[in-house]
């Protein structure tokens, strides 16, 4: 169980992130919608403890995870891994020595600094990417996949790290339609073949009802919304966000449109 209590986030006179709270049960796939500059992204870097709360707490069955510091918050972020829009991927390596980085935290320092990788933690990445369809690609620098491969390649990075909770930042957000159905496709067989929570920051209101348990709409900094997708009706749209979905997907399109667009 992820527990958010009361989290806040404040940068200066502006609150990103305002008095949060949400409960969160193993193994469910959460949607958080909203515009840009809602706090979806601050909200899930403060879980994994990126950007530090200004007030509030996080707990992960019963521990308390904004106490947490040293290896034990190194821990926490093997546990809780982060998957963001732009990859973060070394460009220059290949794509199985950028899976295998999902390993470091597991190993002693000195191999880890060496890149000394086992045998077992070689097949354990191949199987990742094959679990992707990107066995082949093995080899290939990173800088050389489509956007909609590379994020792959982030998941199963991800999944190297043996999470409990998979947080991921608008992972679509610079992928063409077809590469974002076989990203959200991947996160799915994530949260339901390996039983990880996950959350996942959309933009779009039909992929968010379409691949989520749950649907978190937040506006200003807070939770305006907290249902089933079905219960996010397009009347509770326009309750929410004061425009109708047709506007709202308009206005969603417009936040990521100067940002280039990884096609295929």
């Amino acid at each position: 169980m992820l527990q958010i209590q009361s989290l806040t986030r404040r940068f200066g006179e502006r609150t990103a992130v305002n008095e949060v709270s949400l409960s969160i049960p193993a193994g469910q796939m959460v949607g958080v919608i909203g515009r840009s500059g809602a706090g979806k992204s601050t909200l899930l870097r403060m879980l994994n403890r990126l950007t530090e709360p200004s007030s509030g707490r996080i707990l992960h069955d019963g521990m308390d995870v904004t106490a947490l510091k040293g290896q034990a918050l190194r821990d926490w972020r093997t546990r809780c891994a982060m998957i963001f829009q732009q990859f973060n991927l070394v460009q220059r390596l290949d794509v199985l020595t950028n899976v295998l980085v999902g390993r470091l935290n597991h190993r002693p320092l000195i191999s880890s600094l060496l890149g000394r990788f086992t045998a077992a933690e070689r097949a354990m990445a191949l199987e990742a990417l094959d679990r992707f369809d990107l066995a082949d690609q093995a080899l290939q620098r990173a800088d050389t996949l489509s956007g909609g491969q590379q994020q792959r390649v982030a998941i199963a990075r991800a999944l190297m790290q043996q999470p409990r909770v998979i947080l991921a930042d608008e992972p679509i957000a610079s992928l063409d339609p077809r590469n974002a159905k076989v990203v959200m496709d991947a996160l799915r067989d994530v949260n339901k073949r390996d039983g990880l929570t996950v959350l996942v920051n959309l933009h779009h209101l039909d992929t968010a009802r379409e691949y989520c348990d749950r649907i978190v709409a937040m506006q200003a900094g807070r939770v305006m919304f907290d249902g089933t997708p079905a219960e996010l009706t397009a009347e509770k749209v326009r309750e929410i966000y004061g425009v109708d979905e047709a506007e709202f997907h308009e206005q969603a399109e417009e936040a990521v449109r100067p940002k280039h667009t990884v096609a295929a």
